[in-house]
């Protein structure tokens, strides 16, 4: 049988397997602490004082619990107990094995006194228990002596961990003015030693920081309001410091702490209050309507939505005038306009502003009333305004026959201010452009200015302006819509060109064809047209005009048997007239061709030359016939230009120029073969006459272009100075051979408007020479006489020019 002991801080336990003097005591004491049933009579044998007789039986292992305290901190081995066995007489002849959990590592047994010690430092939070199993074996032979039996070691706990809050720190929020007592968050430290083992394990709760506004429950950790009336706009963040000691709170126990950061939730509790009781403001007269006035504020000093804040109008005249809407970002007042203004009609309000919340808290009435009022006042300034036109918009309705000039609307326009300027009325170009109208500056009174033309512009949408006299940069306008009604002024006429045939087999009443027509007018009623033939064609013997009351009409024929060889073409005027007032007509003409048809109706042709042709004649033969005529008349073209060619004059100028010589003198002059005396090249284009690389410029040939009657006296018959001057203008003609042959058409007092011989320049000559008879020159004197011989009656052949 085995025995074992164990030894702790508090008591040591032998081992039961000691050696005793007396056996029976030992198999008492084995029997009791193994625990196993004692056989009848052997209590009563053992506790009697007569001898016994002793009879062994196969003893077995007594499995037993050792204990050992953790956190050892001595140098030497911890002694943990003894196994023994009833056969181990102790001559060392036993062996005892440890095996199992930490066997060898944590602990060790010495195999022949069976003690167990501890060789490393234990720590019960880590492992708090190790099985191990026992073995007794003979040391000579290695038989087990005894059956291999299992026991724990329990490490025994002791106070070396302080309590700890896991999930600290802590963050709560609680409302403000909450009663006294009420829960904030419960908070709890745990404690790594043994609950089941002393008070190491037994936290008590205390605060260190934080009163007196929060208490801590000592044994649940409920942390709870403890002031009353608790104000969040005083004090809105609280750290609380909480501790959880071990051993119950005693003496000597291990604490830990954590915070608990506090703040107060905001509630209901603050009236709002406007820090002004006036406020004074002011507004152009011209502001917009919504534009903004000023604002208002309502202080209060909750946040979020307990401080909301809902701004109305409850008094004042300019409850109309003016609105007032809430700012949801900073709570403010926006006083706006509500309609357009006027310093002339009202320059100042008085409004009568409220501020409240609209959520409230009943249980918070009672630190009311939750809104506030304030007084403000608004001066209205006056702006120069531009002038305002009554009414605002104007729709004018105007015939298209009206006269020019014709006034259609007065336009009339104020300045709004006290002033009163005058007032200047325009038209903007730009809605004009083709200029119809015509406004006058002073009365405003819109006139045509073109005919209007219902057919070309129905519509017109013009802007008439209005300025002041005295700040021309102040302008009104309105616009004007003038609608031009229809007068019947277009008469009815063919859509398009009416082309029709008849055939030849034709019959009396056949349909040839429908015509209808188009008319610019738009008359109300609508269109009607009336179809007739024209006068002058009344009586026409071959077709007729027949109304179908459909402003369309047909045309049919009177009689039968038309003849292509006869006439192949008819023009048959047809009248069209309207329904206006007045009636307006016009005549248009249906072309209608004789063909000949097949049987049913089909044109086979329209051409009456296909009946002059012999019926042998192909197509091919009359095709060749008139190539050959063309050819024909192509060279008789070729052989007149070319006979035109050979009787042109040879002429040294490129350009063909003819330069006409037109010289006259008071007295006989070279006439016509003085031709380098000037050049009418000059009148063609003076600028070659003055350039090139003549030696000299004949510079005084420039004024002699102009007519010279107007600078001499019609009145001089003979001026010597006059005389003398052509006399020099020649004289340098003759003498200059290196000037360029210039043409020049001189005047005199003796040609002209003032010359009793009128004018012989051939320019301003409405016919020929030929045309003119120049026989009454013979009889102007001796003047003359080179005119009458270069310009009368000659027997001799013509001129060439």
């Amino acid at each position: 049988m085995w025995t074992s002991g164990r030894m702790s801080n508090a008591k040591s336990w032998l081992g039961l397997g000691m050696s005793l003097y007396f056996w029976g005591l030992m198999d008492l004491t084995t029997t009791v602490l193994s625990g196993t049933p004692t056989p009848p009579g052997k209590l009563e044998a053992l506790l009697s004082d007569k001898p016994q007789s002793h009879s062994r039986t196969k003893r077995s292992w007594v499995w037993n619990q050792f204990f050992v305290l953790e956190e050892y901190t001595g140098t030497d081995p911890l002694y943990v107990g003894k196994l023994h066995s009833d056969m181990d007489r102790g001559d060392g002849s036993i062996k005892y094995i440890l095996s199992g959990e930490g066997a060898g590592v944590v602990f060790t047994i010495d195999d022949t006194t069976g003690d167990i010690h501890a060789i490393q430092r234990l720590d019960r939070e880590e492992r708090a228990q190790y099985t191990l199993r026992a073995q007794a074996l003979d040391r000579r032979t290695g038989r087990p002596m005894e059956p291999e039996s299992e026991f724990i070691i329990k490490i025994q706990d002791i106070n070396d961990n302080e309590p700890k809050f896991l999930d600290g720190p802590y963050v709560a929020t609680v409302p403000e003015m909450s009663p006294v007592g009420t829960s904030v968050i419960q908070v709890t430290a745990t404690d790594a030693d043994d609950p089941t083992y002393g008070n190491s394990a037994r936290v008590v709760y205390s605060i260190l920081q934080g009163q007196p506004y929060f208490s801590v429950d000592s044994k649940t950790g409920v942390i709870r309001t403890a002031l009353m009336n608790m104000d969040r706009e005083a004090k809105e963040y609280y750290e609380v410091i909480i501790q959880a000691k071990d051993m119950g709170g005693q003496l000597g126990g291990l604490a830990g702490t954590t915070t608990v950061n506090i703040t107060l939730l905001d509630v209901n509790d603050n009236p709002p209050r406007f820090p002004q009781k006036h406020y004074q403001m002011s507004v152009l007269e011209s502001a917009p309507v919504s534009s903004t006035v000023g604002r208002v504020f309502a202080k209060d000093l909750d946040e979020g939505i307990n401080a909301e804040m809902k701004y109305t109008i409850v008094d004042g005249d300019g409850a109309d005038a003016f609105d007032i809407n809430t700012d949801p970002n900073f709570q403010v007042g926006i006083i706006t306009v509500k309609k357009p203004l006027s310093f002339e009609s009202k320059k100042s309000y008085t409004l009568k502003v409220e501020g409240a919340n609209p959520h409230l808290e009943m249980r918070f009435l009672n630190l009311g009333p939750f809104q506030d009022t304030t007084t403000v006042h608004i001066s209205v300034e006056d702006v120069d305004e531009p002038p305002i036109f009554q009414p605002g918009f104007y729709f004018v309705e105007v015939p298209e026959d009206v006269a020019i000039g014709t006034t259609i609307q007065i336009i009339s326009a104020k300045d709004p201010d006290v002033t009163n300027n005058s007032i200047r009325y325009s038209i903007d170009r730009s809605s004009d452009p083709g200029r119809f109208f015509y406004v006058d500056i002073t009365t405003g009174a819109l006139m045509t200015a073109r005919p209007l033309d219902r057919e070309e512009f129905s519509w017109h949408n013009i802007t008439v302006l209005a300025m002041e006299m005295n700040n021309p940069s102040q302008v009104g306008s309105v616009s004007v819509t003038i609608k031009v009604l229809d007068v019947n002024d277009n008469a009815p006429e063919f859509p398009r060109f009416y082309e029709a045939f008849v055939c030849e087999n034709a019959k009396a009443g056949q349909l040839i064809q429908t015509v209808s027509a188009v008319d610019q007018d738009d008359p109300h009623s609508g269109q009607h047209f009336y179809y007739s033939l024209a006068p002058e064609a009344a009586n026409n013997p071959n077709f007729t005009v027949r109304d179908n009351q459909d402003n369309t009409a047909r045309i049919l024929t009177r009689r039968s048997g038309f003849r292509q060889q006869e006439q192949s073409v008819f023009h048959l005027p047809i009248l069209i007239a309207d329904s206006g007032q007045p009636v307006l007509s016009s005549t248009g003409t249906l072309t209608i061709q004789v063909c000949s048809c097949d049987d049913f109706g089909h044109v086979l042709s329209c051409s009456p030359e296909a009946y002059m042709l012999p019926v042998s004649l192909s197509r091919g033969a009359l095709i060749a016939i008139l190539a050959c005529i063309f050819v024909l008349l192509v060279l008789v073209l070729l052989i007149l230009s070319l006979r035109r060619h050979r009787k042109q004059p040879y002429i040294i100028d490129d350009e063909e120029n003819i330069h006409e010589n037109i010289v006259r003198y008071d007295d006989e002059g070279g006439g016509e073969e003085d031709t380098e005396a000037f050049d009418i090249a000059a009148m063609w284009n003076p600028r070659e006459a003055q350039g090139g690389g003549a030696p000299k410029t004949r510079q005084d040939m420039l004024p002699e272009i102009e007519s010279l009657s107007r600078y001499v006296p019609q009145t001089c018959a003979v001026n010597s100075t006059v005389h003398s001057y052509v006399l020099a203008k020649l004289y340098e003609a003759d003498t200059d051979l290196w000037a360029p042959p210039f043409d020049s058409l001189q005047t005199y007092m003796f040609e002209g408007d003032g010359s009793v011989a009128g004018s012989l320049s051939s320019l301003q000559s409405a016919t020929s020479d030929s045309e003119q008879s120049f026989d009454f020159l013979t009889d102007w004197g001796p003047r003359f006489r080179k005119l009458a011989e270069l310009y009368g009656a000659s027997e001799g052949p013509a001129p060439l020019w």
